[in-house]
């Protein structure tokens, strides 16, 4: 598929294109993740095709797991050869979306304790608001 290289759009138009609401633009703009077209064309920014790209490769991010602070990274080191950065940085992402597994495993399980708990209680306090009441007078 051939894409339009001379992409023209307004921001409203960007944002629909790239599936996200005029003001994640505008956000990301704050942030300085997406650069801000200067005004053209009597009086309205104009977006391209390195916008698109860019939301493109803020949201891939996103979905990987990193932060807007290490997209902004990632985004100052794409223009280096600073690869062993970025791999680190993917590296701490991994090793933090491992401890989050292991952690939601644990949450899972500890539930699915608690649910069959209260299926076969009997008469009494519910087992599961008990087990919160416990572990938070605990802390």
């Amino acid at each position: 598929m051939v894409q339009n290289q001379d992409l023209n759009f307004t921001i409203s138009k960007l944002a629909a294109h790239c599936g996200v609401g005029v003001e994640t633009v505008r956000f990301y703009q704050r942030n300085e993740l997406l650069e801000v077209p200067q005004v053209q064309q009597g009086a309205t920014r104009r977006y391209g095709q390195a916008h698109v790209e860019r939301l493109h490769f803020i949201r891939k991010a996103q979905l990987a797991g990193f932060t807007l602070r290490e997209i902004k990274q990632l985004i100052a080191l794409d223009s280096t050869d600073e690869r062993a950065q970025v791999l680190a940085l993917a590296r701490e992402r991994l090793h933090d979306i491992e401890r989050k597994i292991i952690d939601l495993h644990d949450a899972r399980d500890a539930l699915s304790q608690l649910v069959n708990a209260c299926q076969t209680g009997h008469a009494g306090p519910c087992p599961i608001i008990e087990s919160f009441e416990t572990s938070s007078s605990k802390k």
